[in-house]
């Protein structure tokens, strides 16, 4: 059987390594539009129930990745100041680009044939085969060509962000609120690397505007952005990657496979950033489509089935909660005039799916807090 993988990512290349693994004699290609060294954004990141998959389902790749992360058992949210940390909120994180290479390594080992810098405009390029994967990000070629079979769905929040990096370190997974004369910023923060951080500043659009973002260059948004979060840089400067100001783009498709062709990752559906999933769902879609080709071994229209019938009903769950984190900084303003520990409590509600029982069992260090200035308010309204 020949499979031709079309992008690079996380979603690509991990199920061309299982795969080819799972199936030594099917002929497995994978283009990448980009050379092998470029990349786009700083870091990724991982929860521990992110990780705590990988371990039960591929724990080989997992046990070599484990010692190429950095990690942490908590969350911090700054605002005014002041440093709330939530316990048990733990997560891990890795530079792109030492994930692809890492990635890119055991799929070598394992025989499949990675040809970068070759675009692709047209699936005629890559229709000489039995199953085309369209693994290629948001802007995905494959999806595009057949956007109105996918019944692709796009909505536009309204909060512009840049995708910055940084040499300053972090202890851990950071939120950080500031605010100036122009409006309410919020910076999400953490450390991919002992020398490297990703800096990701968002901002809602009046207050783009106002601080005259839509028309500053690249250099001078960076010199602004330092200023805000000068306390938090300790002099250290930003660092550009095709940084440009965007908003997110929440994508959907109805269909996720037609005929031979199918979607994974973020090709297949977008998750903001916010939830830290993006990664997470590429891995997991790459392990569920290997698992039902395992279970279907040549049959493409048995094996997509299979895929999308035991994958999309977690998928849902999951952007539900994704799509409801990312509502909760549309509303950035509004946020930020809550005390710092409501806003921490606000936030860990964010999705919907939490309650205060399971968020005393994951965090208890952080709910004694909660509960204690709880009754200090009580007390002062008597």
């Amino acid at each position: 059987m020949k499979v031709n993988i079309i992008g690079a990512g996380p979603a690509g290349l991990l199920f061309a390594l299982l795969t080819k693994r799972r199936f030594p004699g099917w002929s497995i290609d994978v283009f990448e539009q980009n050379p092998p060294d470029a990349t786009f954004g700083f870091g990724v990141v991982f929860s521990l129930n992110a990780l705590a998959f990988l371990e039960r389902d591929v724990p080989d790749f997992h046990s070599r990745l484990m010692p190429r992360l950095e990690s942490w058992p908590m969350q911090r949210m700054v605002h005014h100041d002041e440093r709330i940390d939530i316990d048990g909120n733990g997560f891990s994180a890795i530079g792109r680009i030492e994930l692809n290479q890492f990635l890119d390594e055991l799929c070598r080992d394992a025989g499949v044939k990675l040809k970068y810098e070759s675009t692709i405009q047209s699936l005629e390029q890559i229709s000489d085969c039995d199953l085309v994967i369209g693994a290629d990000g948001a802007n995905s070629v494959v999806r595009r060509e057949l956007e109105e079979t996918f019944q692709t769905q796009i909505e536009s929040l309204t909060n512009r962000f840049a995708w910055y990096g940084t040499e300053q370190s972090f202890d851990c997974l950071s939120l950080t609120f500031r605010a100036n004369r122009d409006g309410h910023f919020v910076a999400h923060h953490y450390r991919h690397s002992s020398s490297m951080s990703t800096f990701v500043v968002e901002c809602g659009e009046p207050t783009w505007r106002r601080a005259g973002l839509d028309r500053m260059s690249d250099e001078e948004s960076r010199a602004y952005c330092e200023n805000v979060f000068a306390s938090d840089l300790s002099g250290r400067p930003l660092i550009s990657n095709k940084s440009i100001w965007r908003q997110f783009a929440l994508l959907k498709t109805q269909r996720w496979s037609v005929d031979n062709i199918v979607l994974i990752g973020d090709a297949l559906r977008t998750v903001h950033f916010s939830i830290g999933s993006g990664t997470r769902l590429a891995f997991e879609d790459a392990i569920a489509l290997d698992r039902a080709f395992g279970e279907a071994g040549d049959d493409v229209q048995r094996g997509l089935a299979i895929f999308e019938r035991q994958r999309r009903p977690i998928v849902e769950k999951i952007l539900a909660a994704a799509d409801a984190s990312s509502y909760w900084y549309e509303r950035l303003a509004e946020k930020m005039q809550l005390a710092p520990w409501q806003l921490a409590y606000d936030y860990m509600m964010r999705s919907g799916r939490m309650s205060d029982e399971r968020l005393r069992e994951l965090s208890p260090k952080f709910m004694a807090r909660v509960d204690a200035e709880r009754a200090e308010s009580r007390t002062t309204l008597r």
